[in-house]
């Protein structure tokens, strides 16, 4: 029993794949591009990061001669896990900004 091969689907396909694959190059340079910017409480400690999670500044505001080294640190860690936090909240966002509309433009 011999199949006929529908080219209209198989043409719906690889656009349906090079829709995925732009929108999945948008949403690299998007994550590559945003940047999130936490504080500690205090506002003394500034860490900016990328969507994507990575470090791109470490500020310190104020005076450090009044800070013990070990609070310090604590700190630094503190804020450095929120931007973690805040990085995977910003991948998040901009995922369903560049996908979210993947679904409708597909009548799904």
């Amino acid at each position: 029993m011999a199949r006929e091969i529908d080219e209209a689907w198989i043409d719906e396909a690889i656009d349906r794949y090079r829709h995925i694959e732009d929108l999945r190059a948008d949403f690299d340079k998007a994550v590559a591009a945003h940047t999130v910017s936490v504080h500690s409480p205090d506002q003394s400690i500034e860490v900016v990061v990328t969507a994507a999670g990575d470090i791109v500044d470490v500020r310190v505001h104020g005076a450090l001669h009044h800070r013990q080294p070990a609070e310090f640190a604590r700190e630094i860690r503190s804020v450095v896990t929120s931007a973690a936090q805040a990085a995977r909240w910003a991948r998040e966002k901009l995922h369903g900004e560049v996908f979210g509309s993947f679904r409708t433009l597909e009548g799904h």
